[in-house]
């Protein structure tokens, strides 16, 4: 695979580069006690965590691109606890444990911003609030169980607003009701993705860039290739997101679409006419979630999921360069602040995220493989859940019995995919009737039998109440 060019790089990556911090591509033979492939949040957490618990250990990361040239650096900066898959880890793992681990997303903020102020990394954190709301009579309510399902055990993350309580956070017009969580907060993606990288190296930690695996040799110890060099390691963790799909095992389990995004310039007089300079995170309630948040220098970022859907093992597709749904985008914007609200893009990315069957990620030693873990399935939820997911990870490789390699997201690998072509085939039927139901549900409509079973045969996302 090779790397893109800066200039084809989504601007959130971009805007963190340094060039004082060139990347080291892997050369020669090396030898570690964990190897890491994947420079991503999951990676570069799980590597932390590692080096917190035995500060002896040799770590090594091997990342295919950038650290940060995948999802962790392109997203929407979107950093969203777990409540919104409460019911699903109830339905899992039962009441008390479900609470756990939605109570650690929500201490795993506070993580991220200590981790920040501890190693002097300006990710732009904010607490900007999230406004889960709806456009459309049909998106309405769609709150209600979660919010149901938390009051039953005790908790009330969200409070339910009307009309009124909506025009109390901002002036967005499209924003019929919702539900509004305080708690959740904005960063700058790409700054979080290179301070995670930019600790790991003071901290000892070899990351080796510009380095994809070429072939994952399962002997004992067990050997990662790369066309400069290898890793020899005893224990080998694969935090490779949407590119797990090249893992026989973890094919099954996955299905890869991509997120769409764009930005625009700086309109600190719309932000300001409309009050919403400091935030929230705005969502609405479609299947296929659009939203926008707001940075520091008063721009607008967010988009579209529901995107391209990502073929065989991916091989060299990398989905670079700006999105061709900017036009779905806008609408979007025209959804959230009304026509003629004078927006405009500057630029525009997308990138492929890895959707479970349940929108849950899952945790793991792979079959027969006893020092060979993975983690994958952020539904595009992966900033608080890769910092879980490195203390869940680095518990497995540790070979630790403790809460975290024994919660409820550590599973085997699923099995819910055929394969190709009828995997790609099958998506885009149900993608199809996935966006049928949204201009159904937005237009007052209710859609056909089919349509509706295609449509439920879709993979949980940032919300879900599956569990199975």
């Amino acid at each position: 695979m090779t790397p893109p060019a800066d200039s084809q790089r989504c601007l959130m990556l971009r805007e963190a580069l340094d060039p004082a911090e060139p990347p080291q591509p892997l050369r020669g033979d090396h030898k570690a006690d964990v190897a890491i492939v994947g420079g991503g949040y999951l990676g570069l957490w799980t590597a932390l965590e590692l080096k917190r618990q035995e500060p002896g250990l040799a770590i090594a990361v091997v990342e295919a691109d950038l650290c940060g040239g995948g999802a962790s650096g392109r997203n929407s900066g979107m950093a969203l606890p777990y409540w919104t898959k409460f019911e699903a880890l109830e339905a899992r793992c039962g009441r008390d444990e479900a609470l756990r681990l939605c109570d650690a997303t929500v201490a795993a903020l506070d993580e991220i911003e200590a981790f920040a102020r501890e190693h002097a990394l300006d990710i732009e954190f904010r607490r900007a609030g999230w406004l889960w709301g709806a456009t459309a009579p049909g998106q309405e309510g769609r709150w209600s169980g979660v919010i149901e399902a938390l009051g039953r055990a005790g908790r009330a993350p969200f409070r339910a607003l009307d009309r009124a309580g909506v025009e109390t956070l901002l002036d967005a017009p499209g924003y019929r009701c919702g539900a509004f969580d305080p708690v959740p907060a904005t960063i700058h993606p790409g700054k979080l993705a290179r301070g995670l990288r930019r600790v790991a190296l003071k901290q000892g930690i070899q990351v080796f860039e510009h380095s994809a695996m070429r072939r994952l040799e399962r002997g004992r110890p067990l050997r990662i290739v790369t066309a400069g060099g290898s890793v020899t390691a005893d224990r080998v963790v694969l935090a490779i997101n949407a590119w797990s799909l090249a893992v026989p095992e973890l094919r099954p389990g996955i299905l890869v679409i991509t997120s769409d995004d764009g930005i625009t310039a700086p309109v600190p007089d719309f932000l300001a006419r409309h009050r919403w300079s400091a935030g929230p995170i705005v969502t609405n309630s479609s299947i296929f979630v659009s939203g926008f948040r707001t940075t520091r220098d008063g721009r607008i970022v967010g988009g579209v999921t529901g995107g391209k859907i990502g073929f065989g093992n991916l091989g060299g597709q990398r989905f670079e360069g700006r999105t061709p749904r900017e036009r779905d985008i806008a609408a979007a914007l025209t959804e959230t602040f009304g026509p003629g609200h004078g927006l405009a893009l500057a630029t525009s990315w997308r990138g492929p995220i890895d959707r479970t069957r349940t929108g849950l990620p899952l945790y793991g030693r792979l079959p027969g493989a006893a020092e060979l873990f993975y983690g994958y399935g952020f539904s595009g939820n992966g900033i608080v859940g890769c910092r879980l997911g490195g203390r869940i990870l680095a518990s497995l490789a540790l070979g630790r019995q403790d809460e975290w390699s024994g919660c409820a997201l550590v599973t085997p690998p699923e099995r819910w995919m055929p394969p190709e072509p009828i995997r790609w085939i099958g998506a885009h039927l149900v993608r199809g009737a996935v966006r049928q139901k949204d201009r159904y549900d937005n237009s007052g409509r209710r859609q056909g039998r089919i349509g509706r079973t295609l449509a439920g045969l879709a993979p949980g996302g940032v919300v879900t109440t599956r569990s199975d």
